[in-house]
């Protein structure tokens, strides 16, 4: 099994600047965990009345790409962190949900 990579996410959610924001975790799959999380909690803040929402992963690619940008920065061991662009969250994002059904 693979030693946890310390994991920090870059996150600007518009063109603006002053929506810069960023989380730390322990691992790869924590932060893909996060991520999913934050788009859970802007369905439900979208639908208040729904008790249960759903969604595929069409609609979190979506969600995104719509953001101003993210990142992560992946720690790789040697004393530096290496950076990786919004498809390798979704690549990752993709494999963690598909871990989380079986």
């Amino acid at each position: 099994m693979a030693t946890p990579k310390h994991t920090i996410v870059l996150l600007q959610e518009t063109a603006s600047k002053s929506t810069r924001t960023f989380s730390d975790f322990e691992s790869v799959s924590e932060a893909m965990n996060g991520i999913c999380q934050l788009y859970e909690q802007r369905l439900k803040q979208m639908n208040p009345g729904m008790r249960n929402i759903t969604y595929d992963i069409s609609e979190l690619y979506a969600f995104i790409d719509q953001l101003g940008d993210l990142c992560c920065l992946v720690y790789n061991g040697y004393g530096a962190y290496e950076p990786h662009n919004k498809q390798w969250v979704k690549d990752r994002v993709f494999a963690h949900l598909k871990r989380m059904a079986q």
